[in-house]
């Protein structure tokens, strides 16, 4: 498989070199975690000297024999060199049960640059803070970006051609060797069963998947929709998988934890405030959509708008809803003291699309970017002191 140096997620890890927190490497299953940790020892083995590298590999059976807690500690004590650097990288730690217990304590040694990767539904955001009880710094990675699947494509120079197929193939970069079509799509719809019908089931004991599994598939045909507990109960009943409203919160929760989705929340921006009431939910990489789904009730518009969210998070800013007056800001995103209000669209070339999509940051009377993001297939530019991208080209530019 051809390998893409993902100098972001490495220029981040470089960054906490030496910090004495645990660093977490998170995100879906086979987004390339893995091949980060890997990515980065190299580096320090041709770029630090005096260094005592401590690499576990719980998916490979030389480690068989640590694969319990005390054991865990005992051997990268006996592999600790005094007088070096010793970093441990211990890769897939949730096979070890109760690996926290080990980890903790060599954290508390304070000898030990420690970088941790794990199973998504093992080892979750929301579940950090009760299994670590020193310092941790989480490293999120996230599926291709367009920049990362060019790369990827080099031979190719249809930027057009790249961008239509990223839509569609998204960003498991494992998918891509498979030549058929088939494949392909079976290899994506593995990893994310595998995530709903085996990791969150284990993971949270659920007595039955059927819910977890039309939630999910509803989730995905409904993104960019404003969605709450209580509608998808009532539709999901009306469709024969009998549940409710509280099973739901929980089960997109759990999808959300797992980073199968993310749920992006409303801001009222001329109140200044968050609304509960509802939210939006976008699917952590197209690809899965589409190898689940297929192409029924294709809205380009909508998958922009997915593509768009996650590129917004990848690049570390916060995002939300935008609600102004009874207009819709589709993203506010914020970063540090940077804002900027966006709206995404599929084709504006019609004059009251273009109307539509223009009105409510023309509304908006602070001093921050505005821009929409569409498939003009045009260089950027203005109207009005709005930015307008052609989508390929923003998702290239940074």
């Amino acid at each position: 498989m051809k390998i893409i140096k993902r100098e972001k997620y490495l220029n981040r890890i470089i960054e906490l070199n030496g910090t004495p927190d645990i660093k977490i490497i998170t995100g879906i299953r086979r987004c390339g975690k893995s091949k980060l940790m890997q990515a980065y020892m190299e580096y320090l083995k041709s770029h630090v000297g005096n260094i005592n590298i401590i690499f576990i590999d719980f998916m490979d059976l030389a480690y068989e024999e640590i694969k319990e807690y005390h054991a865990l500690h005992t051997y990268v004590e006996e592999h600790y060199r005094a007088g070096k650097t010793n970093y441990l990288f211990v890769d897939e730690v949730q096979m070890c049960p109760q690996f926290e217990l080990a980890i903790n304590s060599l954290y508390s040694k304070g000898k030990y640059d420690i970088y941790v990767t794990g199973s998504n539904a093992f080892l979750l955001s929301a579940d950090l803070a009760t299994l670590f009880t020193g310092r941790y710094i989480e490293i999120p990675v996230f599926p291709f970006s367009f920049q990362e699947y060019c790369k990827y494509y080099e031979e190719i120079s249809d930027k057009d051609k790249l961008f239509d197929d990223y839509v569609t193939k998204g960003g498991l970069a494992g998918s891509y060797v498979y030549r058929n079509e088939n494949d392909r799509t079976n290899y994506i719809k593995e990893v994310y069963e595998t995530i709903v019908t085996r990791d969150l089931v284990q993971k949270y004991a659920l007595p039955d998947t059927l819910v977890l599994q039309r939630l999910s598939e509803f989730l995905m045909d409904n993104i960019s929709n404003l969605t709450s507990p209580n509608k998808v109960s009532q539709l999901l009943t009306a469709n024969a998988t009998p549940t409710n409203h509280v099973t739901i919160g929980r089960y997109i929760k759990y999808l959300c934890n797992a980073f199968v989705f993310y749920d992006i929340k409303r801001f009222d921006i001329r109140g200044k405030k968050y609304l509960e009431n509802s939210e939006k939910f976008y699917l952590c990489d197209s690809g899965i959509r589409y190898a689940i789904l297929g192409s029924r009730n294709m809205d380009y518009g909508r998958a922009y708008e997915n593509i768009v969210c996650i590129e917004l998070l990848r690049r570390g800013y916060d995002v939300y809803v935008g609600k102004l007056y009874k207009k819709e800001i589709d993203f506010v995103a914020q970063r540090g003291s940077e804002k900027i209000y966006i709206q995404v669209s599929d084709n504006i070339s019609g004059q009251e699309t273009f109307e539509r999509e223009v009105s409510p940051l023309l509304q908006i009377r602070d001093a921050y970017p505005k821009m929409i993001i569409a498939r003009t297939r045009h260089p950027k530019y203005s109207h009005e002191g709005i930015e307008i991208y052609d989508i390929a080209d923003w998702l290239l530019q940074e």
